[in-house]
């Protein structure tokens, strides 16, 4: 894929977020995790840019805004305490290799590890109630970002994760006997585990989960549009955009599906004549205009990058699908491996 050199100065350069510049080397390039320029990026994550600002905010034991003794002041207020950040520092790259990363983790599995015969999986809420997908699924897909892959508490969760998938093949919360985009969640939890070590199990639930998504086209359920979804937002935490399931999607091999095209031609529609995409709210909760969702309720944002100009993290998230849609073709067509 080529990217222009103004394009590829203006994500690598000095200017940029080493969060940015790694996934740019790495998703869009294709360059080595042992290349000296990833290798110097992700060395700089933590030390500079945003994952050091919201790191630089954390206090000593791990914790963010709200020390607790229970899970629950891990995870309101919504999105300061420590829960949140913590998604989004691993969705940057941080991982425990950085100590305040790790105490960060630790304390995560700590208050949210409630065990009942082997099988309840990470959340804040006391066991026993209704389980609901978000926060198992966010917990695993941030946690084995961070290299907690092999704790028991995390896959203890991976295995709930695909016992809970509905019998369509999505994953919904609460009661809901059906599935729906926005229980992406599981999905993108199930994508960060490396191929070689998903067993049977977890690979029947992420086929039936990209077929639920691919049926879909990424973007429609139910007779109306949602308008939520065809927005580009960041950070994403639990609530889904059509770039989100390109993302997941496309990393669990189904860049050259045909059923992405409708989602892809979106994508290509949001790109400006500069080549850059931008953020149509900065915060879910927040659009452009800075008017809140009413029914949200009164939430502490976490802003890395303004809405309505051309954002460096949309750009390389955005130029990442399309680089694995290009090499998924095969003499300039894009193909369907899988159904």
């Amino acid at each position: 894929m080529i990217v222009p050199d103004r394009l590829r100065r203006w994500l690598t350069g000095p200017g940029s977020d080493p969060s940015v510049r790694a996934r740019y080397w790495t998703d869009v390039e294709g360059v080595p995790a042992t290349d000296p320029r990833v290798r110097t990026a992700r060395r700089e994550i933590g030390r500079r840019g945003w994952a050091a600002w919201l790191l630089d905010d954390q206090f000593p034991d791990g914790h963010w805004h709200t020390p607790g003794t229970s899970g629950p002041e891990l995870f309101r207020p919504r999105y300061i305490a420590t829960f949140w950040p913590f998604l989004v520092v691993s969705d940057l790259g941080g991982t425990k290799e950085d100590p305040r990363i790790r105490r960060a983790a630790e304390l995560i599995l700590r208050r949210f590890d409630q065990r009942k015969a082997g099988e309840e999986p990470l959340d804040y809420r006391p066991r026993g109630r209704t389980r609901e997908v978000c926060v198992p699924g966010m917990a695993a897909r941030a946690l084995l970002r961070v290299g907690y892959g092999d704790h028991p508490a995390v896959r203890r969760t991976i295995d709930w994760i695909v016992r809970v998938q509905l019998p369509d093949g999505g994953w919904n919360d609460g009661p809901a006997k059906h599935g729906s985009l926005d229980g992406w969640k599981p999905l993108e939890a199930l994508a960060e585990i490396p191929i070689e070590q998903r067993d049977e199990s977890v690979r029947r639930a992420i086929d039936r989960g990209a077929k639920f998504f691919l049926e879909r086209r990424l973007m429609r359920e139910g007779p109306r549009r949602y308008p939520p979804w065809f927005r580009i937002h960041y950070p994403n935490h639990y609530y889904y955009d059509i770039l989100v399931g390109l993302r997941t999607l496309a990393r669990l091999g189904y860049a050259g599906d045909l059923r992405m095209v409708p989602a892809l031609r979106w994508l290509r529609r949001k790109r400006a004549a500069d080549g850059t995409w931008s953020l149509d709210a900065s915060h879910p909760d927040v659009d452009a205009t800075g008017a809140r969702d009413p029914f949200e309720g009164f939430e502490y944002p976490i802003v890395l990058e303004p809405a309505g100009v051309p954002s460096r993290w949309a750009t390389v998230e955005a130029l990442s699908v399309l680089s694995q849609v290009a090499a998924s073709r095969t003499g300039g067509v894009e193909t369907s491996p899988r159904s």
